[in-house]
């Protein structure tokens, strides 16, 4: 492990920026939010720092994808710490569990892995099929499991966190390279098929994998998260939309600020159920708000470091702030505000 002065580390503050609403409908006086992005330099460069998460003591933990590392930062210090993991482990995503252990995909490794920050031990899941070979996202279900995606094995998978055990559903669509997942309130997964155009769920106690095709034939959804009403909102990196289905397959989409060009990638939800999404497409990266409330976007801002790609998010609701990498080697804090405005 490895431990740095908050001396050492970059910070910019973004200027706030209030821009227009997504399409040409909507009102060209709709109030818009005000959103600060807060950066601060990984401090190992071109790591492609990704996937932070929000540990139980409010530290935020990532990985280093192209560097073999997981880290963390404390937002009270601005100080970093960093764990190796092993040269080719290709981490890509993490959690941290109640008990402070990392869980973690060897994306090019062929396993889950656990680390324990107090002594550094990690140790290693190897998944049952070899096929299964690139664990992708993770994500908490009922107490003791995790779900994860794995995406060119085309599998959804469950890990029993005490005897890790390992069931694989494989995905019915060939090569549908399932992506992002999100868990409901009866621990349900969804996951996007990143090339399948589909919504997948799988049944926690049949494991039966069910799909549902998103309208357009071109969709390409790849984040995806669950409000609290149960509807399931998706990105479409393709066709540039934020679509939301209903849990009985009804879809419904909307045009993201740049449309076809948008290249929407990593996707949040907020304790209002807003949605916060990043075109990756335009240059620099923008962070863009949606409420369903009122069916329209309420904020576009800049990414102050350009982004590169940003591709995964988290809500720390304690707080009220989104935090996310980005390829620019910068990870972000965006608080979000309490209320929408009104026009």
């Amino acid at each position: 492990m490895r431990f740095f002065d908050p001396r050492h580390v970059a910070l910019t503050v973004a200027a706030v920026f209030i821009v227009w609403p997504a399409t040409a409908s909507a009102q060209s006086d709709a109030a818009q939010v005000a959103v600060e992005v807060e950066e601060w330099t990984v401090p190992w460069p071109e790591s492609r720092p990704r996937d932070p998460y929000v540990a139980p003591d409010g530290r935020i933990w990532f990985v280093g994808q192209r560097s073999d590392y997981a880290a963390v930062f404390d937002p009270a210090t601005e100080t970093f710490e960093r764990f190796d993991l092993g040269a080719g482990t290709g981490p890509h995503n993490l959690i941290v569990a109640d008990d402070g252990r990392v869980w973690f995909t060897g994306n090019a490794a062929s396993h889950i892995g656990i680390l324990d920050p107090e002594t550094g031990f990690i140790e290693r899941i190897r998944m049952p099929n070899r096929a299964a070979r690139d664990p992708h996202t993770l994500v908490f279900g009922k107490p003791g499991t995790i779900w994860f995606t794995v995406q060119g094995g085309n599998f959804v998978g469950r890990l029993d966190m005490e005897n890790h055990a390992v069931d694989l559903v494989q995905v019915p669509t060939p090569n549908a390279r399932p992506y992002g997942i999100a868990v409901d309130s009866d621990d349900r997964p969804w996951f996007a098929e990143f090339a399948g155009g589909k919504i997948g769920t799988v049944d926690p106690t049949t494991l039966e994998l069910t799909e549902y095709p998103v309208p357009a034939s071109d969709g390409r959804p790849r984040r995806i998260q669950v409000d609290e009403h149960g509807d399931i909102w998706y990105v479409d990196y393709s066709r540039g939309e934020l679509g939301r289905m209903t849990p009985d397959g009804e879809f419904e989409a909307w045009d993201a600020p740049a449309a076809d060009a948008s290249r929407p990638y990593a996707l949040g939800i907020d304790d209002l159920d807003r949605l916060w999404y990043v075109e990756t497409g335009p240059s620099p990266n923008r962070l863009v708000g949606f409420d369903p409330e009122v069916a329209r976007t309420i904020s576009v801002t800049p990414i102050p470091s350009g982004g590169g790609a940003v591709r995964h998010m988290t809500f720390d609701p304690e707080n009220g702030a989104l935090w996310f990498g980005t390829d620019a080697n910068t990870l972000a804090r965006v608080r979000v505000p309490p209320a929408t405005p009104t026009s």
